[in-house]
């Protein structure tokens, strides 16, 4: 597996991954009607977004930036997607652990993730499994598709 820095021709691959995680409504803050457009300047803006390529085809992404900007911008914050088809397969590993060692190479002090839903099990169970630990509980801040009303974690470790 290569993970590169994403190319405007990546968009459609990376669109459709995110796209059908929205879908499940379990795992990220955003609904079924967030835009293309939004996604393009979220994901190909400021940060700038690393694909996971496996046998040719994107399975997973990041995103990767000053979790604030100024006064807290030593630690970095990032966001992850991996296709549904491949997960399982230590792409999501992958991803955070390049997302890491970017951070430290940046001169980012930290990580922390704001919004981690708590029923996402695979997603906490790896985050603490690489050092993060939950500073945080948001009561019943995430409306999950299925569950209702779940709680989110803010998660952080230095780096």
């Amino acid at each position: 597996m290569e993970i590169r820095p994403a190319s405007a021709d990546d968009f459609d691959p990376m669109w459709a991954i995110f796209r059908a995680a929205l879908v499940t409504g379990d795992a990220l803050p955003f609904a079924g009607t967030f835009q293309a457009g939004t996604f393009r300047d979220h994901w190909f803006g400021v940060q700038g977004a690393h694909v996971a390529v496996l046998e040719g085809r994107i399975v997973g992404m990041y995103r990767m930036g000053a979790n604030v900007p100024d006064l807290g911008a030593q630690v970095a914050s990032a966001t992850y997607v991996v296709d549904s088809a491949a997960q399982g397969r230590g792409i999501g590993r992958a991803l955070v652990q390049h997302s890491l060692d970017r951070a430290r190479s940046e001169g980012f002090l930290a990580m922390q993730f704001n919004y981690v839903v708590s029923t996402n099990a695979p997603a906490v169970e790896l985050y603490r499994k690489l050092g993060f630990a939950v500073v945080g509980t948001l009561p019943a801040a995430f409306r999950h598709a299925t569950l209702g009303l779940v709680d989110v974690y803010v998660m952080h470790r230095f780096l």
